[in-house]
């Protein structure tokens, strides 16, 4: 008798990896301005991090394209999980062993971020490929995670901070690496499951040659940039821009914006079906417009923070939300259109962290004025929607 394969053991591990995404995309940002501080490293510099971060998960997920079907998604997703593991490490080590600090730290965020952008490409279509009900709910349940993840590691970091204190942020690392280790175990053992048979699948040239896909593109850009131009910088925004503890900015800014996120990931993962999607992804790009203005133009702290944080709600179902319409327009676009899709969308992730470090830099180190210049991703992104819905009624 066949054994019934038990992907409740392959959520968990998928779980577990937006957690492990969550810990390699957040922890470096908690400790931007200790490296500024140790380490003597400018905004512009600090800005490189996450340039290099989403810039080679960009590159992973164009290789994803072309190599993941071929390798398989089981030796994939467990390479994720050791090279997270792997970077993590080495980013506790090579500040130290380097001649530029600076150097060993973006040698040490190429490799967890390799790791993270093989997470990004295979999680969801692995999920995708399971046999659950209610995809389109799942998926934002499934990205969820990453929320928790991310609250996980600003509280477990925060606690950590006040108890041991922020110089021995190193050991932290160490410990935050044994997640992806204990889960490459997990994804070794758990069921996986192909996504479509490769007769079935979109072929990328195809793919690329579908108008509406190139619309998922630019949603899934400034999906990215929304989201990470104020999470990478939340903390460092909360602490020197408004004055306030790195306790208090830590815990009122990126983790507020990561239990909002969360929480508004969830809900809408239990309603998906009541709720049309499409309309739901245009006000979130309003009220992420509204956010940023509040955190950049603000002059009282109180309502910059809330600004800070209800961005989370704000963001939290762009970028599930645009996998979940692009599946819904391209069935067929298998592992190619969830690689295409990652990439545009660490595109984004990588400009607008940069352009937001860059912009305050030129500002005098004024992180307003480039959160600012990033209320731009939002509003194209709304304007996108738009587009979408009207392209709907016309069909």
């Amino acid at each position: 008798m066949t054994e019934q394969k038990n992907y409740k053991r392959t959520l968990v591990a998928c779980y577990l990896g937006f957690v492990t995404q969550a810990i390699t995309a957040n922890f470096a940002p908690l400790l931007f301005l200790t490296f500024r501080n140790s380490y003597d490293i400018t905004l512009e510099k600090l800005a490189m991090i996450p340039l290099v971060f989403f810039f080679t998960q960009m590159i992973v997920d164009l290789a994803a394209t072309r190599y993941a079907d071929r390798i398989g998604y089981r030796r994939c997703v467990v390479a994720s999980q050791v090279l997270a593991a792997a970077g993590l490490v080495m980013l506790a080590a090579l500040p130290d062993i380097f001649s530029s600090s600076f150097a060993g730290i973006l040698v040490a965020v190429v490799f967890y971020a390799t790791g993270s952008g093989l997470i990004e490409v295979l999680i969801s279509p692995i999920v995708e490929a399971c046999p659950f009900e209610n995809k389109e709910g799942m998926m934002s349940l499934l990205h969820s995670f990453y929320c928790w993840g991310s609250m996980g590691v600003i509280l477990g970091s925060t606690l950590f901070f006040t108890v041991f204190g922020v110089e021995n942020w190193k050991i932290l690392a160490v410990i935050w690496a044994l997640i992806p280790l204990f889960n490459s175990f997990n994804f070794i053992n758990c069921p996986i499951e192909h996504l479509n048979g490769e007769s079935e699948n979109m072929a990328a040239g195809r793919l690329l040659k579908t108008p509406v896909f190139w619309l998922m593109i630019l949603l899934m850009v400034c999906a990215g940039a929304s989201e990470l131009a104020m999470a990478q910088w939340a903390s460092a925004f909360t602490e020197s821009a408004l004055g306030v503890s790195k306790i208090v900015g830590d815990l009122a800014g990126p983790c507020m914006f990561a239990v909002f996120m969360g929480t508004s990931r969830a809900l809408y993962g239990k309603f998906s079906g009541k709720l049309d999607l499409v309309k739901i992804m245009l006000a979130c790009g309003i009220m992420c417009v509204v956010c940023y203005l509040m955190a950049s133009l603000s002059t009282l702290p109180v309502v910059a923070l809330a600004g800070c944080a209800l961005c989370g709600m704000a963001v939290s179902i762009m970028w599930p939300g645009t996998i979940s319409i692009s599946v819904q327009n391209c069935p067929a676009g298998g592992t190619a259109m969830f690689a295409f899709l990652a990439m545009a969308g660490d595109t984004g992730a990588m400009i607008a962290p940069a352009m937001v470090g860059t912009i305050s830099e030129m500002a005098g180190g004024n992180l307003k004025a480039g959160l600012l210049a990033a209320t731009i991703f939002p509003v194209i992104l709304a304007a996108g929607l738009t587009v979408l819905m009207k392209m709907k009624k016309t069909d």
